[in-house]
């Protein structure tokens, strides 16, 4: 079968920024996937708070300036990419300036959340996905962290769900126990059909867009879940216990010790994937 793939997308990641739980996963467990043999990709948003000349990142040129269409309108797409040198990774950020404006994460200069962070989702979200097809790289496994990444499973399952790279893929979505208050814009919606591909039964989970509804959401369209975090919402954790896809619980610990369980889950996916190709050659 060759070597496994593994495309890691992350709201976070250490060092880029401060340390939190799902920063140091981010950071962390892709290395020690890595280390075990996988062929891997990140990908993170290029936040204004990213540091770029400490950071040293530079533009891909091969994979930037295409235009990307979010509410009927063009935005370009930057690709930048940073190196975590003593990991041997390299990391690959979305950008846009108009998305992620300068000294920027989430909130304004009233530290208010930003009235397009719907907007910045689907264009990140979107983003990745172009940018992975552009690389001509297919992904046994998809494993997507933080709400920012919620709308990846249902691009890979309705919007490219036609395209050979993502075919054999399986997608797992990390909810972890941190959320933001208030909704997104309610009109994410009608953005999103903005996509031919979709109707609106395939979106009508966001209709109330708040934290609780897009981890439901992901985790309807996603192959597979795992918890983390001990203070997730009992909403979530009940959609969580009742979805009847494999459920994994982030073990704690040390980053290689917590890895490993990991690199098991992703291998029962793995042979459901094999199992399914058999079954069709038969």
């Amino acid at each position: 079968m060759g070597k496994k793939k593994v495309l890691f997308i992350s709201q976070e990641i250490y060092p880029y920024l401060p340390e939190t739980e799902m920063s140091l996963i981010g950071r962390h467990l892709p290395q020690q996937i890595q280390e075990d043999g996988k062929d891997i990709r990140i990908f993170m948003p290029r936040y204004g708070v990213v540091n770029e000349r400490r950071h040293q990142l530079h533009e891909v040129i091969r994979l930037s300036r295409m235009n990307l269409i979010v509410d009927d309108f063009d935005h370009q797409l930057i690709i930048k990419v940073g190196s975590i040198q003593s990991a041997r990774m390299q990391v690959y950020f979305i950008d846009n300036e108009d998305y992620f404006p300068k000294k920027k994460y989430f909130h304004n200069e009233e530290g208010k959340f930003f009235d397009n962070n719907d907007e910045r989702m689907i264009f990140f979200c979107k983003g990745v996905v172009e940018t992975v097809r552009k690389l001509g790289w297919s992904p046994d496994i998809i494993h997507c962290h933080g709400w920012i990444s919620s709308l990846v499973p249902l691009y890979i399952k309705k919007l490219y769900n036609e395209d050979p790279l993502f075919n054999n893929s399986k997608v797992i979505f990390s909810v972890y126990d941190t959320d933001f208050p208030g909704e997104l814009n309610k009109e994410i919606c009608e953005k999103l059909l903005f996509e031919s591909n979709l109707n609106k039964k395939d979106v009508e989970g966001l209709k109330n867009p708040d934290y609780i509804s897009l981890n439901k959401f992901a985790i309807d369209y996603a192959d597979a879940v795992v918890k983390v975090g001990k203070k997730i919402d009992k909403r979530i954790c009940k959609h969580i216990d009742s979805c009847g896809k494999p459920i994994m619980v982030h073990p704690g610990g040390e980053d290689g010790v917590y890895a490993s369980a990991y690199a098991d889950f992703y291998e029962e996916l793995y042979e459901e994937v094999e199992e399914g190709e058999l079954e069709l050659t038969d």
